[in-house]
């Protein structure tokens, strides 16, 4: 049974539920028993509707939305998924070369990957239950990996997404003092066929562009299988440790 690992009851908290693979997150979540509440955050336009989903408003590019949107967590919550992620829109591409950097790229992508996530951590994570496993997991990428970094290209996305592999390290360090079962982990998904990666699937052969159901499927499991000793680790859909 997916999510064996957390009690019967517990409720899931899903950021950036209006996205491909938030909303299908959610869709997988329904699915499961002990799956008692899911809050399901986004800026705007979520009609999701589920006998166990309470729709929230959050803005991640501010902090007293964010914190007002921690406030009606409580310490059933055993489960944090931030989907949210920017690497487009109809004025921002990412960076081809040095010249294309510019300081609205990079913040745009610095407040949804980065920043954004760290709030979260601030306001959400001390909520969590100090007994039973709980998770915290964010959606970061394979190309934030510094090591893995042999193309080039995608500045602002990448070192944003680096940084967010750094706030979930740092986190899950400061939470294992206190919170012993904590996990904080990201998680790459894949390239997933929704409306972030679409303008740059050309290349992607057709088994290795996943259905955001399938993702969605893939990334759970990877957070069920989860220990306090993956903590501040990076995984890819495979469960397998992206270097950092």
């Amino acid at each position: 049974m997916m999510l064996s690992d957390f009690p019967d009851g517990f409720e899931a908290v899903v950021i950036g539920a209006s996205g491909g693979i938030g909303q299908a997150m959610v869709a997988q979540l329904c699915a499961v028993p002990g799956v008692a509440r899911i809050h399901c955050f986004a800026r705007a336009g979520l009609k999701i509707q589920h006998e166990k989903v309470v729709v929230r408003a959050i803005d991640l590019e501010s902090e007293d939305s964010i914190e007002q949107a921690a406030q009606d967590i409580t310490d059933k919550v055993r489960l944090i998924i931030i989907a949210s992620g920017f690497l487009h829109d109809a004025d921002i591409r990412p960076e081809k070369s040095l010249k294309d950097i510019n300081l609205k790229n990079m913040e745009a992508n610095f407040k949804i990957n980065c920043f954004g996530p760290a709030l979260i951590f601030k306001h959400f994570l001390p909520k969590l239950p100090r007994d039973g496993k709980s998770v915290v997991a964010a959606l970061s990428a394979r190309v934030g990996s510094i090591s893995d970094n042999r193309l080039g290209g995608w500045y602002s996305y990448r070192a944003s997404k680096a940084a967010l592999n750094m706030m979930i390290k740092t986190s899950s360090i400061e939470m294992s003092r206190k919170w012993k079962n904590a996990i904080v982990i990201g998680l790459h998904p894949g390239t997933v066929n929704t409306s972030l990666s679409e303008p740059f699937q050309n290349n992607v052969p057709d088994e290795k562009l996943f259905d955001a159901q399938d993702a969605a499927q893939y990334l759970l499991r990877v957070i069920d299988r989860a220990s306090v000793a993956d903590t501040g680790l990076i995984f890819d859909w495979q469960g397998r440790v992206v270097d950092p």
